[in-house]
């Protein structure tokens, strides 16, 4: 322990304080819909001390996690509010890496924070948790709520926060899973609510507007039985088109292009709810020869090859 804190003081470190909607498709590992594009933007802090903090995390990956767990722990009681953006560096570092489980291991030692951003982060952090094919059903509910009560948690300290509003939004529409129909249904208000708002406040957020056009695709999609249930327990039940569907995906691609590929996917299939099979297999294509770093990027090309066998 001596050694790890003379190396530490050696780098002149300051220690650090005391990340679906039920209509979406679930994803496995760190990126894909709450991975790669939900990281993207300004969600993420940046990249300044890049060489500070990839010296630390080399040594802290040599000397082992358990002995970062114990440096973790003495932090809390030394914290103050200034390190905080520490804390954040360092949450993020380990999103960027796919090391989820260390990232919820070192984000749960502040759950008790007043911090919006070190809450919606561990929201995002449960929820991952919750989506490794590893965790049990009965984990992945209790993470799925312990997820909605952080993310509850950040909005209330901060209004303001885009991502607390997006995030939210998808935990929200998590506990669908475990509410019924009506629920679900009652909460597609609430959800499209939020990532509105989320985008008024930034709207720079492909994935905010990606997932807006999610929700817009999916209440254009519902059978015709769904709707008719829907309209028995609702007065005016939700309800969108493929055209303003269109018009959340395109908008998300001119954010950030090519930012995730089942943006691409999606701008396909709803061409060809649209009939417009031109444009249909541009976006096709485009999915299809999207580079695959992550099993859902696989999963989307082999969507879109399908799809443009058909055409």
């Amino acid at each position: 322990m001596a050694q790890v804190l003379r190396l530490c003081r050696s780098l002149h470190w300051r220690r650090v304080p005391v990340q679906s909607l039920w209509y979406l498709t679930r994803t496995s590992g760190r990126r894909g819909l709450c991975g790669r594009g939900l990281s993207r933007g300004s969600e993420v802090i940046g990249n300044s001390r890049t060489f500070k903090r990839g010296l630390l995390f080399s040594i802290l990956s040599y000397l082992g996690f358990e002995t970062y767990q114990v440096l973790s722990q003495v932090a809390v009681v030394h914290a103050t509010a200034k390190e905080v953006k520490e804390v954040l560096e360092q949450a993020d570092y380990l999103y960027e890496s796919g090391e989820t489980e260390k990232l919820y291991q070192l984000l749960s030692q502040y759950k008790e924070s007043d911090d919006a951003e070190l809450l919606w982060r561990l929201a995002r952090a449960s929820r991952d948790i919750a989506q490794l094919s590893r965790t049990s059903e009965e984990e992945k509910k209790r993470l799925v709520y312990e997820a909605l009560e952080y993310a509850k948690r950040a909005l209330e300290k901060n209004e303001s926060s885009f991502a607390a509003h997006k995030w939210y939004a998808i935990c929200i529409s998590d506990i669908g899973d475990y509410e019924g129909i009506k629920v679900k249904i009652a909460n597609a208000y609430i959800i499209k609510e939020h990532f509105e708002k989320a985008i008024q406040l930034n709207p720079k957020d492909a994935t905010s507007i990606h997932l807006m056009g999610i929700w817009c695709y999916t209440f254009a999609e519902m059978p015709w039985y769904q709707r008719r249930i829907a309209q028995m327990l609702f007065a005016n039940p939700p309800s969108s088109t493929y055209e303003e569907a269109l018009g959340y995906f395109h908008r998300a691609e001119q954010v950030d292009p090519n930012f995730y590929s089942k943006n691409l996917l999606l701008l396909g299939k709803t061409y060809l709810k649209l009939n417009n099979r031109k444009l249909a297999a541009f976006w096709l294509i485009k999915a299809k020869d999207y580079p695959a770093h992550t099993e859902e990027d696989k999963q989307i090309q082999t969507e879109a090859a399908q799809l443009l066998t058909g055409l």
